[in-house]
């Protein structure tokens, strides 16, 4: 492997510095995502994210602070999507690079490795895509860009209930993953207060795991009529495909892990049809969103995913809210991001007592090879 990919290396983004020398006292802010690993993908969404952010809240490289222009660096992190290289990357960030944020990470095992060591030092922190409500119970310095999924789990409950008709479901789900288990929990919960029933509930363990077909022969031998997935994007392609070869014809419906284009190219048409929860839909029609997608396709040939968006929000509230305290003082900065309100790519963001954002979900449907907004479920 290369030498630049090692473990606990750091990559330094300047972004747009331009030639401005760093000053004595500087802003630090660190970046926690997985810049190797089996979500690598992910990754490079977060950084095209966060560097857009910088693009626009710091366009000099500099950042205002208490009247006076201040040089700003922003440190990312690799946790490989892994809970004790996070705890690590956590630990650094606020021990050595003295950062006064994290933004990140990006999924809820890990978020909860890195919360409390935040939490303890004072270190606001905005998780971008970690949907477990026990994420921001940590403690009052931990924060969320994206939805919870209570809520993401109720939204494909009623819509598998309501808009697709259905009354059986069966589910295939991660049980070692918190994000999997905590979506299985609530679209179980509202399935079945519908009026659903859930018929079959089959569980594999860990991220390594490839070959499902025992699972989803389980799952062909009932009468359900939908399978929920709510797993990550870089086994649900596989699922996909197995369950067509299995002879799997239902609908297939997931969360919002599964919002990336790699899906489409390990399901090679299998994913036709599918549905998921998403935080964001290019297709939005708000000036912020048109705004974003634009700058984002301009920047890197291709639409933004909700890896990129959020990554944006979080770092969007953070330059913000720094600007705003005009200070990087932790307690102050912490209570100025929980009275923040920003108009931004996924709509207005404001903070619940819960420091868990009030925002809307859409459904995304797969079509001819690309996810197809369907509607907006509001909170």
């Amino acid at each position: 492997m290369n030498r630049f990919f090692k473990i606990g290396f750091v990559v330094i983004f300047l972004f747009g510095l331009c030639g401005v020398s760093l000053a004595a006292d500087e802003v630090r802010v660190g970046i926690v995502a997985p810049i190797t690993g089996q979500a690598a993908i992910a990754g490079q969404y977060i950084k095209n994210g966060v560097e857009l952010a910088v693009k626009e809240y710091a366009p000099n490289g500099t950042i205002k602070l208490g009247g006076a222009e201040v040089a700003l660096k922003v440190i990312f992190e690799d946790n490989e999507n892994k809970p004790e290289i996070t705890a690590n990357a956590f630990r650094k960030l606020i021990d050595q690079d003295e950062v006064c944020a994290i933004v990140g990470p990006d999924a809820s095992t890990v978020a909860l490795a890195g919360a409390p060591i935040a939490q303890s030092a004072e270190i606001p922190t905005i998780a971008t895509f970690a949907t477990n409500p026990r994420v921001t119970q940590v403690g009052d310095y931990i924060f969320r860009a994206c939805f919870i999924d209570p809520f993401q789990g109720k939204v494909m409950a009623k819509y598998a209930y309501e808009n697709m008709k259905t009354r059986k479901a069966a589910i295939l789900y991660n049980n070692g993953n918190d994000f999997s288990k905590g979506l299985t929990e609530f679209f179980t919960r509202e399935y079945e207060a519908l009026g659903g029933k859930i018929v079959i509930t089959e569980a594999y363990g860990g991220a390594d795991i490839r070959d499902f077909n025992a699972q989803l022969n389980n799952i062909k031998g009932t009468d359900a009529e939908v399978l929920y997935m709510p797993n990550e994007y870089y086994v649900t392609g596989l699922q996909m495909t197995q369950a067509r070869r299995a002879g799997i014809k239902l609908p297939l419906i997931g969360g919002d892990g599964w919002d990336t284009p790699e899906i489409v190219q390990v399901a090679a048409g299998a994913e036709e049809g599918a549905s998921y929860t998403c935080a964001f839909s290019h297709e939005a029609t708000t000036p912020e969103a048109q705004a974003f997608v634009k700058a984002y396709n301009e920047a890197y040939k291709q639409n933004p995913n909700s890896n990129a968006v959020l990554a944006y929000e979080a770092t969007a509230i953070v330059l913000k809210a720094i600007e705003t305290a005009g200070t990087t003082d932790g307690p102050k900065l912490r209570d100025t991001i929980a009275a923040i309100k920003m108009s931004l790519p996924s709509g207005v963001i404001q903070f619940d007592a819960e420091r868990n954002p009030q925002k809307a979900a859409v459904i995304l449907q797969f079509q001819n090879g690309t996810p197809k907004y369907i509607t907006t479920i509001q909170p």
